[in-house]
């Protein structure tokens, strides 16, 4: 069971707690790492399943294949699942859907953003205590594992107490108290003061949250938990920036951290764009260097990896992965998918004739001018034919288009999440087949995998 007391925790931050960045805090020294908060009904359209490729846990989302959460057995006693709820039933059957893949359970009652609070969910449960109460009690009544909730403070700390006493009664293993109220932003003072007098006056684990500005090494993470009064600390900003902030031999280089990450980042099959975000985060102001603008204009895994000399890895990894058949966000297809009410299959599109291809359109690896859609019309023009047609079949959250060219048929494998996209992705079939663009340009627009 897992122990909450004297411990130093990965903290749940949007984009960032993916698998790649836990398993990067777990090896530096993190005791604990929570997953990004994950909203109860992405799971409640998801399939559970055991990818043997990557030796991981997916729960895969079956209106459109993307992972929703990905974990795997080197963090399993250690991981908390941090879930975005405002519903008791419905936060019940998601932990019954993971309570054999993770060490615990966390309700998120903190978050400030409007989605959150609009959704009755984050610091909106603060202002309803019962309900944030009936969650709790129905998920330690009915699960085998430990469950939590992280708050923030209120004005006072009385009233701070007042509400963690009734959190505190319906069993909870233990509360994360970030340190700023629900209209305080990260430039704003943390208030160590409202998390000790709480910590001094209730009996379950507290873990202070919020102090990253304050904490610049280790042993800053030590000071913070003393101001605090509590048994542990939760690091957010400040792993986000460097996660070696975990290691009490000393923190590492910026672009030692990097590659490591990278590396992790290519072993679980980590999406470009979550993994381009969390490097982002890492390099900040030096995103405006020479290599920092080399990485912003990476598309792909082995683009990102190629700026850290990593691409052979990577293409080594993808390739070996391909070959062993992985099913990826690449192989998505709507056969492969069993959402609710389900009512068109691939079988039915008519693709007799039609030249195919897979190919997917990545917008930020075009401007404005040259679009595909652009170019073939261009071409189009200059060359006397009559523009193309496209008539676009939607299946969930998929699309697929097929396009008419001058007596020919055109369509992209790639199932796209968007009409517009789409589109474009049959469009970019066409201009190679027209020989107009290449297969080196495809690679480069990070279209194709070779």
């Amino acid at each position: 069971m897992l122990s909450y007391e004297n411990k130093v925790i990965l903290a749940p931050m949007v984009r960032i707690g993916t698998l790649p960045m836990r398993i990067l805090a777990l090896r530096y020294g993190a005791d604990i790492v929570y997953s990004e908060e994950l909203i109860d009904w992405k799971f409640l359209r998801s399939k559970r399943r055991y990818n043997d490729i990557l030796n991981t846990v997916d729960f895969v989302d079956q209106t459109d294949g993307t992972i929703v959460f990905r974990t795997c057995l080197e963090e399993k006693e250690k991981v908390v699942l941090q879930l975005g709820t405002c519903s008791a039933e419905r936060a019940l059957k998601v932990a019954k859907l993971l309570e054999n893949d993770v060490a615990a359970i966390d309700i998120n009652m903190g978050c400030p953003k409007e989605f959150s609070i609009k959704g009755g969910m984050g610091v909106a449960l603060l202002q309803n205590s019962d309900k944030a109460c009936q969650i709790l009690k129905t998920l330690v009544n009915n699960l085998s594992i430990p469950v939590t909730c992280k708050i923030r403070i209120f004005e006072t700390p009385e009233k701070t107490l007042e509400v963690v006493k009734k959190l505190v009664n319906t069993g909870i293993s233990a509360i994360a108290i970030h340190g700023r109220t629900k209209d305080e932003r990260p430039q704003h003072f943390v208030h160590t003061d409202i998390i000790k007098y709480v910590a001094e006056r209730i009996s379950i684990p507290v873990i202070a949250n919020g102090g990253s500005k304050e904490i610049e090494k280790y042993a800053d993470i030590l000071k913070f938990k003393e101001m605090s009064g509590c048994t542990s600390v939760m690091l957010a900003r400040a792993a986000e920036w460097n996660c070696s902030i975990f290691r009490k031999d000393g923190m590492l280089p910026m672009d030692t951290v990097i590659k490591e990450y990278l590396k992790l980042a290519v072993d679980y099959d980590n999406s470009p764009s979550n993994t381009k975000y969390c490097i982002q985060n890492i390099l900040r102001e030096l995103q405006e260097t020479p290599r920092g603008r080399k990485f912003l204009e990476c598309q792909t895994l082995e683009q990102i990896c190629a700026i850290w000399d990593l691409d052979s890895y990577c293409q080594e990894k993808q390739s070996e992965y391909q070959k062993n058949g992985i099913q990826g966000r690449w192989q998505v297809s709507p056969d492969d998918l069993e959402p609710p009410n389900k009512k068109l299959k691939v079988e039915e599109i008519n693709l007799d004739g039609v030249i195919k291809m897979k190919v997917c359109f990545i917008r930020a690896s075009f401007n404005d001018t040259n679009l595909p859609k652009s170019q073939l019309h261009t071409w189009a023009g200059k060359n006397g034919f009559d523009l193309p047609s496209y008539k676009t079949h939607q299946i969930e959250k998929l699309f697929c288009s097929v396009l008419t060219f001058n007596g020919q048929k055109y369509t992209s494998t790639f199932w796209e999440k968007n009409k517009k996209f789409a589109e474009q992705g049959a469009a970019l079939v066409a201009l190679f087949h027209l020989k107009v663009i290449r297969e080196e340009d495809l690679i480069n627009y990070g279209s194709i995998i070779k």
